[in-house]
């Protein structure tokens, strides 16, 4: 009796901790070595290409992966155009008018169609490129972990409800951060990736003209291309990082010392709150922030994944199959 009761004990337990380890079990760096051995050279040349053509795209397709993954996980979802059948991410408030890069994936999704068809999600190639524009622009490598599937649909309220708007307060970040399963020094290192990339008028105009906590003539400056009237100038452009708007390095959080945050959202994360001294470390050493941006990619892209028969790999990015 004791026997059978362990017995059973023991296949509930491997039962258990595989549906535990079977969300991300089919993620692995080297899903696809056999079924498409080139595709991390065909992903990184025509990244490249697009970069040298415009340095901003880089931080462009790393923002898709952001807002990609924040909304029902990383499953290709905000590549979707709208049909009838739904409404898609692309015109939730969070992309309209500023979310781009479509074109250049696919770009990179016809190259890599071109060596392996109908073999590597959309999901993933937006993961592979959003790594390769970080090291392009001069940041940390890491091993993308892949075999995501894409989703089936979108949805624009998901879009607006899960990506947090520049407006928010530090404790809003944290919440929304720790959903998801990111820690606190995760948010201060993925909040990093404003070191490269532009935010619209729109975006900044509050901090500019009613906030205290911000830098006088880094402020006056801003507002010669940013009107106080709305509707007058909103998507005009401003660079996140001041300094190097092209280059991914630390000059973030430097900033954010100075009170020269762009957005209200990051000057939160130095403002006498409990992420202040995570700031200060990475001001102070690029290697801790690099590796700290590096690690919390790697569990941003955990998030949510469709994996082995769920979902699809879509022939196109932009619909269904």
């Amino acid at each position: 009796m004791a026997s059978s009761s362990s017995f059973i004990a023991i296949v509930t337990l491997a039962l258990l901790l595989f549906f535990m380890g079977s969300v991300n079990a089919q993620l692995s760096t080297n899903f696809y070595s056999s079924s498409c051995p080139n595709l991390f050279s065909t992903v990184k040349s025509t990244v490249q290409s697009a970069i040298s053509k415009e340095a901003r795209m880089g931080a462009s397709l790393l923002r898709l992966f952001f807002h990609d993954c924040f909304v029902n996980g990383c499953d290709g979802s905000i590549l979707l155009d709208d049909t009838s059948n739904f409404k898609g991410e692309k015109n939730a408030v969070p992309n309209r008018n500023s979310a781009r890069g479509f074109d250049v994936v696919d770009n990179i999704k016809s190259a890599v169609e071109n060596v392996c068809p109908g073999v590597v999600s959309c999901a993933d190639i937006l993961a592979i490129a959003s790594r390769d524009s970080v090291v392009i622009l001069g940041g940390p490598n890491w091993n993308v972990k892949l075999g995501r599937r894409d989703a089936r649909t979108a949805s624009q309220a998901a879009a607006n409800n899960g990506i947090p708007p520049p407006t928010s307060n530090l404790n809003q970040l944290i919440s929304r951060f720790n959903n998801l399963g990111l820690s606190t020094t995760d948010l201060v290192a993925l909040s990093g990736s404003h070191t490269i990339g532009q935010a619209r008028c729109t975006s900044f105009r509050p901090r500019i003209y009613n906030e205290t906590n911000i830098d006088t003539s880094f402020a006056q400056t801003k507002r010669s291309n940013c009107p106080r009237a709305s509707g007058s100038g909103d998507n005009n452009l401003a660079p996140l990082d001041v300094q190097t708007p092209t280059k991914f390095e630390n000059n973030y959080y430097k900033n954010l010392l100075q009170n020269k945050g762009l957005l209200h959202s990051d000057q939160q994360l130095f403002n006498g709150g409990s992420t202040d001294s995570i700031v200060r470390t990475y001001s102070n050493s690029e290697s801790n922030f690099n590796s700290d941006f590096a690690a919390a990619m790697i569990k941003m892209g955990d998030i949510k994944p469709l994996t082995g028969s769920n979902g699809e790999i879509r022939k196109n990015c932009r619909r269904l199959n």
